[in-house]
């Protein structure tokens, strides 16, 4: 199978090459940015390294927002025909959307599902056979997100198809902010499909570089297994799967002792994660719209 054309570290550096001799300082900002987030990929997604990853995303798009707002952006986009480049972008920005739904639902349907467990678990309503119940509901929503999550990994792998950005664009800054955008599609996808893993209740071993779908490709594991370096999601799960497991035993006490601690680890990191995603879905929109006024011009 051809290397993926997100495979990128050859890429990134040839992409900032082709920087003007003197680039906008937002257009510095930004790649440092991306700098600082390349190299983060070199190392495993432990939870504070995502929610610190999520946090440099944050500051990356807020660069681009600001970046496609200038005179210099407008005039550069509109220089060149507008050729494939042009629904490239639109169809990137799209994906970077869908993604992030797809992210924001299942914090959204976990954390509603976790909250009702909190309240009978609080309540102690109907005792340890309560608690039974509603973590076996528990865990058939998990099912669903699961299920949703793997369907959105599954759909980044028709990425790894897209050809690189086209060759005619003859203008270098136009060139530069065009692969400039997508260096910030991939990243972002990047680190989103890290933190689609990482709700799932698995990790990814570490890569090489920051490409976004080889290893959904080469290993063709769309589901969430091998846990690595257990997420708060896989720690609930775990004590839910063990009480219910052993409910009937004298031990199931033992198995759900530590789950309330469990439980306000995970909705800490649900609310920290809402908080970026909600931030970042802001700022794509923004983007997106700020792209189609250009290109509509």
């Amino acid at each position: 199978m051809a290397a993926s054309p997100l495979n990128t570290k050859s890429n990134f550096h040839a992409r900032s090459n082709s920087l003007p001799s003197r680039p906008h300082p937002l257009i510095l900002q930004c790649n440092e940015h991306l700098e600082r987030l390349k190299a983060s990929q070199e190392t495993s997604s432990p939870s504070s390294l995502l929610s610190h990853k999520l946090a440099g995303l944050q500051d990356l798009h807020e660069c681009v927002e600001k970046l496609v707002q200038l005179p210099l952006t407008q005039e550069a986009l509109l220089h060149e025909p507008q050729e494939n480049w042009v629904d490239d972008l639109l169809d990137g920005s799209l994906r970077l959307l869908d993604v992030c739904t797809t992210a924001k639902d299942s914090l959204l349907h976990t954390k509603e599902c976790m909250r009702e467990l909190q309240s009978i678990m609080r309540r102690r309503k109907g005792g340890d056979d309560g608690i039974t119940v509603e973590a076996k509901k528990f865990l058939t929503s998990r099912k669903v997100v699961k299920k949703a999550i793997s369907k959105a990994l599954g759909n980044l792998k028709a990425i790894a198809k897209k050809g690189n950005i086209s060759s005619n664009i003859k203008d270098q800054q136009t060139m530069a902010l065009v692969s400039l955008l997508k260096d910030v599609e991939v990243i972002t996808l990047f680190i989103f499909e890290s933190m689609l893993h990482f709700i799932c209740g698995s990790t990814q071993a570490k890569s090489g570089s920051w490409s976004l779908v080889s290893k959904l490709i080469h290993t063709k594991r769309i589901g969430c297994s091998q846990v690595q370096d257990e997420s708060e999601f896989a720690q609930v799960d775990a004590a839910l799967h063990s009480f219910v497991l052993h409910m009937t035993s004298k031990s199931s006490s033992d198995n759900i002792s530590n789950l309330p601690n469990h439980l306000e680890k995970m909705e800490s990191r649900i609310q920290d994660f809402e908080e970026g995603l909600e931030f970042l879905f802001r700022r794509m929109i923004k983007i997106r719209v700020a792209l189609l006024n250009i290109l509509n011009h």
